[in-house]
């Protein structure tokens, strides 16, 4: 019998939205389906809204749901075939403004009608048009009755914290930190594998037929963190536990590094992971197996693989995720 013991790929499961864009086809290479905008591409997930498909090899078409409960210990490192995989990786192209929203922390979240992860999620922008923005936090001493009663106006972007993002740049947002990405914005995420968001603003905008979109303005307002006030972009540093990386976002959810230029980074040994190429190209070197990686590839490395290296030319850049503690 096959083990899950070398990289895996699966086929993206895409979304589509009004907000959309072609970048998936024309920028990260997704294959799109025709006649629809598509937005968002999920490339690792194991959710009731999307399960990932394997796209090659001994285990093609098995979804990451069936290698979990089939190998637990060999995809995850433990021994828990009932829990989902916790984390997401999508990439999103933001052709409008995005609504404000904010998502629930995991208590809440357990608590809803249908129950569901709550959202903690990290940003790395891939492209920025200019004059592109993103929204990240409320600005300071924004309290409860200033939020509500600007939503009750219409204002609410009055309230939030903007920044000028730049290809590169890195936006980490814990639940309940209200935020929108911008128009014009190309963006690799990271995040817990939740499909809960409540929107609390959308810019004023009706359908065709003059009707907004439904807001969650109570259930947003229960679960904003106030406290927390603007957001900025995080600053990298030199990790030191994993050789060639730097150390985007290390929280209690998921760690976040990135490498970039031409050189050769060391992979994780005996711990799941997630890896994907947003730019450039890459060749990934494990357990005799070697893969080349082009723009917008992703692969899950399972707990069961023993490690390994990936070699990145100039210009390429490479995101890997991993669980924390691991």
């Amino acid at each position: 019998m096959f083990l899950p013991d070398q990289p895996l790929q699966f086929d993206p499961i895409f979304r589509s939205y009004i907000w959309g864009g072609q970048r998936l086809a024309a920028r990260l290479g997704k294959k799109t389906p025709e006649n629809e905008v598509w937005a968002e591409s999920w490339e690792v997930v194991d959710h009731r809204e999307g399960e990932s498909l394997v796209s090659s090899g001994p285990f093609r078409g098995w979804s990451l749901r069936k290698l979990i409960q089939a190998f637990p210990i060999e995809i995850t490192g433990h021994n828990a075939p009932e829990e989902r995989f916790p984390l997401l990786l999508k990439y999103l192209d933001c052709q409008r403004v995005l609504s404000v929203q904010v998502h629930p922390d995991d208590v809440y979240g357990s608590q809803m009608t249908v129950p569901d992860r709550g959202k903690t999620e990290a940003w790395y922008v891939i492209e920025s048009e200019p004059n592109a923005l993103l929204y990240a936090g409320l600005r300071p001493d924004v309290t409860p009755a200033r939020l509500q009663a600007a939503i009750e106006q219409g204002t609410t972007e009055e309230c939030l914290h903007v920044l000028h993002p730049q290809a590169g740049d890195c936006v980490f947002i814990p639940a309940g930190t209200v935020h929108a990405l911008g128009a014009g914005l190309l963006v690799a995420e990271i995040q817990q594998a939740s499909d809960c968001t409540f929107r609390l603003f959308d810019w004023n905008r009706v359908d065709k037929d003059g009707k907004p979109r439904p807001l969650h303005i109570k259930q947003a307002m229960e679960v904003i963190d106030f406290d927390r006030g603007p957001v900025d972009f995080v600053r990298p540093v030199e990790d030191t536990s994993l050789q060639g990386w730097r150390l985007l976002v290390d929280c209690d959810k998921f760690v976040l590094r990135e490498a970039r230029g031409e050189s050769t980074v060391v992979l994780p040994s005996h711990e799941v992971c997630i890896l994907t190429i947003p730019s450039g190209v890459a060749t990934l070197h494990s357990k005799g197996t070697t893969l080349a990686l082009k723009r917008g590839e992703s692969v899950l490395l399972p707990s069961a693989c023993q490690g390994g290296t990936l070699e990145l030319y100039s210009d390429s850049v490479a995101l890997l995720a991993t669980l924390p503690n691991g």
